[in-house]
C-alpha cells in the first residue's frame, strides 16, 4: 500500500477501510505543555486563544506539527455555543462554571436562539485558517472539529459546573421531563447548526464529546438523550463528514452510542477486544490509559502494544487515549508514541528503540 497522509489514514479508518498504518491523535493534544501553547498563554487567556481565529489556528496546527499526529483537533471548548446562547460562564481549571444555572422552564425560555455564522463565526474562521495551513503539509493531518453532546452540555447548565454524578441534571430529567425536553431541544438545535457549519468551513471529522453520558443507565440514555444525540450525529454525516461519538465510562452504552455514528470512542476502562466483537464492523477509537504517559517508556510501550494487539490488525481503528491527556504530559513522549504506533502497526516491529 502506498504511503497515506494523516487525513487519508483517519478518513479511511472512519470508513472501516485498510490503512498503511494505524492513525493517531490524542484527546487534549492542543494546549497543555506544548511550547507553542505555553508561549501564547503568557500573553492570552484560554478563552482569548479559543475565540481569536489566528491564535486558535496556530495552536491547532502547531500541536500536530510538534507531535506528528494524523489528526489536528481544533482548540475549542464545548461550551462556546452555550455562551452564544446568552449563558454567562467562567472557564476555570476545574471546568466551566455557570453564573445562573438552569432550574425552570423560565430559565430555558431565556436561552437565546443562536445564529452560528454571526455568533460563532470566529470558530469557522479558525477552521478555515487551520485547514489552509494543514493543506500545505506533505503528510497533511485531518482537521478534527468538535462539539459537546446534549447530555453533557445540559448537565453543565443544570448543575452549574463540574459534577461528580450529575445528580441534579438526572433528577430534572425524571422529575421535570417537559423542562428537560425543552432544554435538550434548544441545545440540539444549536449544535446541529454548529457541527454542520464546522464541516462546511473545512473540518474533516467531528468528534461529539458526550463525556458525562456514562452516568446514565442504558434505558435512561435511550429515552432521555439518544433522540437528541442522533440528530446531531445525523447532521454531521449529512454535511459530508464522519463523526466520532465518545462518552467516558460509556462501556454499557456502546451499542446505543454506535447508532448513527461512524466511530465509537472507547474510554480507558473498556476492553477493545470486547468492543470490536460487540460492534462488528463499526470502527472504534482508543484507548491507551493516559496515566501511562508519565510512568516511563517501558510502561508506555507495553500500553501501546496492548492496544494494538487487542485490535489485532483489523481495519477501522484510530489510536488515541481513552481520556484527555494530562496537561503536564511531555510532548516528546506523545511524539514517540505516534512514531511507535505507526511503525508497529505498519511493520509489526518496534523500530524506535528507547527514547531519551
Amino acid at each position: 500500500m502506498s504511503r497515506m497522509t494523516g487525513a487519508e489514514r483517519i478518513l479511511a479508518a472512519c470508513r472501516g477501510e485498510p490503512t498503511d498504518a494505524t492513525p493517531v491523535w490524542f484527546m487534549r493534544q492542543t494546549g497543555g505543555s506544548l511550547p507553542c501553547y505555553l508561549a501564547l498563554r503568557e500573553l492570552h487567556s484560554v478563552l482569548e486563544i479559543a475565540t481569536t481565529p489566528s491564535l486558535c489556528a496556530e495552536v491547532t496546527v502547531g500541536a500536530a506539527d510538534v507531535l506528528g499526529t494524523d489528526g489536528a483537533i481544533l482548540f475549542a471548548d464545548v461550551m462556546l455555543p452555550v455562551q452564544a446562547m446568552g449563558v454567562a460562564l467562567t472557564l476555570t481549571p476545574q471546568g466551566p462554571v455557570i453564573e445562573h444555572p438552569i432550574r425552570t422552564m423560565v430559565d430555558v425560555d431565556r436561552l437565546r436562539a443562536v445564529d452560528v455564522a454571526a455568533d460563532l463565526g470566529f470558530v469557522m474562521e479558525a477552521i478555515g485558517l487551520a485547514d489552509d495551513a494543514l493543506a500545505r503539509r506533505a503528510d497533511r493531518p485531518a482537521l478534527i472539529g468538535l462539539a459537546g453532546g446534549p447530555f453533557t452540555i445540559a448537565a453543565y447548565l443544570v448543575e452549574g459546573g463540574p459534577s461528580r454524578d450529575q445528580m441534579r441534571a438526572r433528577r430534572m430529567a425524571h422529575a421535570a421531563p417537559e423542562v428537560w425536553t425543552a432544554l435538550l431541544d434548544r441545545i440540539t438545535a444549536t449544535i446541529v447548526d454548529y457541527v454542520a457549519a464546522q464541516v462546511r468551513a473545512g473540518a474533516s471529522v467531528i468528534q461529539v464529546f458526550d463525556s458525562w453520558a456514562g452516568t446514565l443507565a442504558t434505558a435512561d440514555y435511550e429515552r432521555l438523550v439518544a433522540p437528541w444525540s442522533r440528530r446531531i450525529l445525523a447532521a454531521v454525516r449529512a454535511a459530508g463528514a464522519p463523526v466520532i461519538h465518545f462518552a467516558a465510562a460509556g462501556g454499557h452504552l456502546r451499542e446505543s452510542l454506535a447508532v448513527g455514528t461512524d466511530v465509537v470512542g472507547l474510554d480507558t476502562a473498556q476492553s477493545l477486544v470486547e468492543a470490536r466483537s460487540q460492534l462488528g464492523r463499526t470502527p472504534v477509537q482508543g484507548n491507551l490509559d493516559p496515566a501511562r504517559l508519565g510512568a516511563g517508556w517501558t510502561v508506555v510501550r507495553e500500553g501501546v502494544a496492548a492496544v494494538l494487539d487487542a485490535n489485532d490488525g483489523r481495519a477501522g481503528h484510530i489510536f488515541s487515549t481513552g481520556h484527555a491527556i494530562p496537561r503536564d504530559t511531555d510532548p516528546t513522549r506523545l511524539a514517540d508514541i505516534v512514531r511507535l504506533v505507526h511503525d508497529r502497526s505498519a511493520t509489526g516491529r518496534d523500530e524506535i528503540g528507547v527514547p531519551a
